[in-house]
């Protein structure tokens, strides 16, 4: 598992970077108001872009391992479902954009509304694309695609606002990246699949089958993951939004690590109940889980002490008032390592997340207004983490009850204990420079990263937490870059 994902996640180094860097210009040009109204509109688009996909995009991952000939019509149905639902979504925007500008308390957003739907649609009907690949196990594609695709999202996004700097020039340039991107997937899939690449009834009937009860629970998690931001938009302005979505400030690099890894566990899980290897599943969920941990623990860390200076140094001191809801937020990249809805999707367990995620929108919606009244801002992600603790907790309890284990052999604790005091011991050195340095953020980030970094690598190699196979596979994967070279090309042994 370790060499696909960290070839995936290499080939979206580059995209990370691009995503990352794009609201740093952003928030440069536009005013806080033009920022936050900016937010409002992909909150909008990702928050419908994951709801109608009814599951079919995720549905792939459990069906083409072991599809064979009836992958191409997999993947029409998926196509054809995802585009009618997109244009149904794009409708609905469009026929009720004044009352979303009402509900989000900006009127400045009614215009834009025509954009959003057009770029859903587009966005929709291609969003199978990576997932395909790295269903197919072409994960060198996927690495690619990942890489060019983000950067050209970002290029297309940033260019036009430099040359018109207004928020309409920038949705012009999204709605035509997502253009391009479908006639891109539209000619990979025809390559890849030819005559193949048609609908199927039957096949359509098992997607939905395994599809939606997953769509439930998946709307339920979005509900419950953007209630908070919601709530906040609807209560205040659009300028207390924009302080607010800074300090929800997501790490594109977490979410890109903990997907991708993720992805390639189910893969590798789904493969080997298939071929009758059970037995093997538990150890991939316990690697997997201390794979990520190894990552996410001294990720957390190192945030927490240099929040401040990231949120001066990223959005400029305006946004100080973030730096609270930030610390707070950071306890989702710890819980993270935990990837328990690829795992219940791996048995088709989506019964289980929708009540997870269920339990979890009702926690929010309940105790949000009370938690802002008490808190202020900070309340409202107060109670969002908890919810999602919580909806871990449940989720590894059903996955006990599954495996027939009890907690000892649920997660790999020892290597999580370890990990967690490694962690610790290593912000020691960190905070006595960040304690002692006086100077601009980007040097002090980089200072206290350092520090950090080497006392963090130090510890966990003494402790004996990365072994000799990982540190092996990482140093030539890495030392290579032909993961950027169509295969063709590639030097092949005689």
């Amino acid at each position: 598992m370790l060499k696909p994902a960290l070839l995936i996640i290499a080939g979206r180094i580059a995209g990370f970077i691009a995503a990352f860097i794009t609201p740093l210009i952003l928030v440069r040009i536009f005013d806080v108001a033009t920022f936050g109204t900016y937010k409002q509109w992909f909150l909008l688009y990702i928050t419908l872009l994951t709801i109608t996909q009814i599951g079919m995009s995720e549905s792939l991952l459990y069906f083409l391992p072991k599809a064979d000939g009836e992958a191409g019509r997999y993947v029409m149905n998926s196509v054809l479902f995802l585009a009618g639902v997109g244009a149904a979504a794009a409708a609905a925007l469009v026929l009720n954009a004044d009352a979303i500008a009402r509900w989000m308390s900006n009127p400045a957003l009614e215009a834009l509304i025509p954009l959003l739907a057009l770029y859903l649609l587009l966005m929709q009907a291609s969003i199978g694309l990576e997932t395909v690949m790295t269903a197919r196990s072409a994960y060198r594609s996927a690495a690619l695609t990942y890489a060019v695709t983000d950067v050209m999202r970002a290029l297309f996004l940033i260019v036009p606002v430099l040359i018109a700097p207004s928020l309409r020039a920038l949705l012009h340039g999204a709605v035509a990246f997502a253009a391009l991107r479908v006639l891109y997937t539209a000619h990979y899939f025809w390559r890849t699949f030819g005559p193949g690449f048609r609908p199927d009834a039957r096949c359509f009937v098992r997607q939905l089958a395994y599809a939606l009860p997953f769509a439930l629970a998946v709307f339920a998690s979005i509900a419950q993951e953007n209630l908070h931001q919601y709530a906040v938009s609807g209560l205040f302005d659009a300028a207390t939004f924009a302080i607010y979505s800074v300090g929800c400030l997501q790490i594109p690099l977490v979410d890109l690590v903990a997907t991708t890894v993720c992805n390639v566990m189910m893969v590798g899980m789904t493969t080997a109940i298939h071929d009758g290897r059970e037995s093997q599943v538990i150890d991939l969920w316990h690697d997997t889980v201390r794979k990520l941990a190894l990552g996410f623990f001294p990720l957390a860390g190192l945030l927490l002490i240099v929040a401040r200076d990231l949120v001066v140094m990223l959005f400029t001191e305006t946004y100080l008032a973030s730096v609270p809801i930030l610390m707070v937020g950071l306890s989702a990249v710890v819980v993270a390592s935990i990837p328990i809805d690829g795992l219940l999707r791996v048995y088709a367990k989506t019964n289980v997340l929708l009540a997870i995620n269920l339990v979890r929108l009702a926690m929010i919606a309940l105790l949000i207004q009370w938690a802002i009244r008490s808190f202020g801002l900070v309340g409202a992600i107060l109670v969002t983490m908890f919810a999602l603790t919580i909806g871990k907790a449940i989720g590894l309890a059903a996955a006990a009850s599954l495996w027939r284990v009890g907690v000892g052999r649920l997660l790999p604790w020892r290597a999580l204990f370890l990990i967690a005091v490694v962690s610790l011991a290593a912000a020691m050195p960190a905070l006595a420079v960040s304690y002692g340095l006086q100077a601009a953020p980007a040097i002090r980030i980089l200072a206290i990263g350092a520090a950090y970094g080497v006392a963090y690598a130090t510890l966990a190699l003494s402790a004996g937490l990365v072994s000799s196979h990982e540190r092996a596979a990482a140093s030539q994967l890495l030392g290579k870059l032909q993961f950027m070279l169509p295969v063709r090309y590639q030097h092949k042994p005689s």
